[in-house]
């Protein structure tokens, strides 16, 4: 219950793009067609799922003070925990590299489409802010570390999709022309994200 719990609140109340702004780079720049931004969204939901986990393992096995403890009591007092930031880098940037090959082999065309901004999801601040906020907030196991993760992803991939399916319409729609392409882009971010904020009300 507790981790369908933090899964609800990781998609509505904490948002990733809504409640913190993370990842905006790539949400405007890829949102401009629905099969694109829903490739993205999974692509970003499969890394936060498999990286936040490992690096919840490195963090409480390895990395933190006293997580060496478990090779003997002379390690007790060893803090690697300043090297936290080039380990989370390091794993999100092998599992973005897998992504990048799976879908180059599998789905050329949103390869294609997707262009720089595949590669740049190892430098997507949602990702990394995924594991800074497992660092932060201390999970009690990995399973809840994952269920971040996973809400985490769904979040950020809702939030894309959205605004993708959003600018479709726009296409046909009378934009003035002062506002068209990002002008009304920032304007329809803001907008959802004051309909997200409406979530944090709900007492999970």
């Amino acid at each position: 219950m507790e981790a369908i719990s933090l899964i609800v609140r990781s998609i509505f109340v904490d948002n990733m793009i809504f409640a913190y702004f993370l990842g905006m780079c790539s949400f405007l720049a890829v949102s401009k067609n629905v099969k694109t931004a829903l490739g993205l969204g999974i692509a970003v939901t499969f890394v936060l799922v498999l990286t936040l986990p490992i690096n919840y393992m490195l963090e409480n096995y390895v990395l933190k003070a006293g997580a060496l403890q478990w090779l003997g009591e002379e390690y007790a007092g060893v803090d690697l925990s300043v090297f936290s930031l080039i380990v989370f880098i390091a794993i999100i940037a092998s599992f973005v590299q897998l992504v990048e090959m799976v879908i180059e082999r599998f789905s050329p065309s949103l390869y294609n489409s997707l262009g720089i901004f595949l590669p740049l999801i190892a430098v997507n601040c949602s990702i990394l802010g995924g594991s800074l906020f497992m660092q932060q907030r201390e999970f009690a196991n990995v399973g809840m570390a994952t269920a971040y993760g996973f809400g985490s992803g769904i979040g950020w991939l809702l939030a894309i999709v959205g605004l993708a399916a959003i600018r479709e319409k726009l296409e046909y729609s009378h934009v003035p022309r002062p506002l068209k392409g990002l002008g009304i882009t920032f304007i329809i971010t803001a907008l959802m994200a004051i309909g997200f904020m409406s979530f944090s009300g709900i007492d999970i």
